[in-house]
């Protein structure tokens, strides 16, 4: 029975030393051994074997970058101004053993020089540059800190500054400052278009009085050749008027009877009007009355006989017809108008069908063409002929 239970302790005691003599260690990781309290050999991602109770796994070291965001932390700037700044460190492990061995926590450790280096750049610049040169401040964050950390085995990618807060007093002076800014400008585009709105109203304005003036003159010199056309068709009535009048009075061959007739029937028109208070009458009524009773004095075989040589003599003028006239011109000018197409169709048709000059296959020339043409060459096609062109039409 005690042999027995000496055997199942054996047992127990094999299967926990082959438990504890395995170690698996998981990808991206790294683990340090120990053996009697000195560092041994370090294990890669996978299965291994160590010595119980002789070997010892201490640390277990992530490989893969890290980021370890740091509380905010109050930074005085070159113009005495205090501003919170909250940063974060992308970092890496690149030797494990230097790590675990060189520094006792490098995280904390990698936090207070971020602080102590934040605090020596900032201190050096004022408070605009603090709050526009992020970059600059990164870099050289990230260059102090890799240099070093570089000898506890650890790899700065970057720094990043998340925020950078000023006094609330200062956040709103600048607030004010920016928006007085902001009017400004708005004031300074506002004057310029206001600006450019009057030069160009001004500039239309400009136009649109030349172009009144220029509409004024031309009106003005229409008017002035329609009141001329107008004046010399009036003058050419009157004269065919008078001439009319004066060539159907010739033709009547008045006698003195009738020139005292009318003499007397426009002396009530010469009477009219609201100025004449005495009228003279003149020395010539006398005598037309003289004639105009010699004439009904006469015999009525001789007034008889003279009315009818008259009339037998009389011949009137002929009739103008003005209706007539505009009608025929209007014919006159619609047939000018149809010819003119005519003549413009026919010379298109004719330089439809002209030939069109064929080229060598040298390029050297036109080819001839059995068309009549001479040595120069066809002619231009919208080019008319030289005996059309000698030709003009006498309108």
């Amino acid at each position: 029975m005690m042999g027995y239970v000496l055997g199942i302790l054996v047992l127990v005691l094999l299967a926990a030393v082959l438990v504890m003599s395995v170690r698996i260690v998981r990808q991206q990781r790294v683990a340090i051994v120990e053996r009697l309290g000195k560092f041994h050999r370090q294990l890669d991602p996978g299965p291994h074997l160590v010595i119980p109770f002789i070997d010892r796994v201490t640390e277990t070291l992530d490989m893969r970058e890290q980021v370890v965001p740091f509380p905010p932390q109050g930074v005085i700037t070159e113009d005495n101004l205090m501003v919170s700044i909250d940063s974060v460190i992308y970092f890496q492990v690149i030797d494990p053993v230097r790590a675990n061995y060189e520094a006792q926590d490098y995280t904390a450790a990698i936090e207070q020089l971020t602080q102590t280096t934040l605090r020596n750049i900032i201190g050096g610049l004022d408070l605009e540059q603090t709050l526009t040169s992020r970059e600059e401040i990164n870099g050289k964050l990230r260059v102090v800190l890799d240099e070093a950390t570089g000898k506890w085995g650890i790899k700065v990618n970057r720094v990043e500054l998340r925020s950078i807060e000023p006094p609330a007093t200062i956040r709103d002076a600048m607030e004010k400052g920016a928006r007085a800014e902001r009017d400004k400008r708005a004031q300074i585009l506002l004057a310029e278009g206001q600006r450019q709105s009057q030069i160009l109203s001004a500039g239309g304005d400009r136009e649109s009085a030349i172009l009144r003036a220029q509409g004024e003159r031309e009106s003005q010199v229409l008017r002035a050749q329609a009141e001329r056309q107008a004046q010399m068709l009036r003058a050419e009535g009157e004269a065919q008027a008078i001439t009319t009048v004066f060539n159907a009075i010739h033709a009547g061959q008045p006698d003195q009877s009738l020139l005292a007739y009318q003499y007397l029937q426009m002396l009530p028109e010469i009477a009219k009007g609201d100025a004449n208070k005495v009228w003279v009458i003149p020395s010539e009524v006398t005598k037309a009355l003289e004639g105009l009773g010699g004439a009904l004095g006469a015999s009525d075989g001789d007034a008889g006989e003279r009315f009818r040589a008259a009339v037998g003599d009389f011949r009137p003028p002929p009739k103008v017809d003005v209706m007539a006239e505009i009608a025929q011109q209007k014919a006159q000018d619609e047939a000018e108008s149809t010819a003119t197409v005519e003549k413009a169709v026919a010379e298109a048709r004719a330089l439809e069908q002209q030939p069109v000059p064929r080229r060598s296959s040298a390029g050297t020339g036109p080819a001839q063409v059995g068309t009549g043409e001479d040595a120069r060459g066809p002619a231009h096609p919208f080019a008319a002929p030289a005996d059309r062109q000698q030709q003009t039409p006498q309108d």
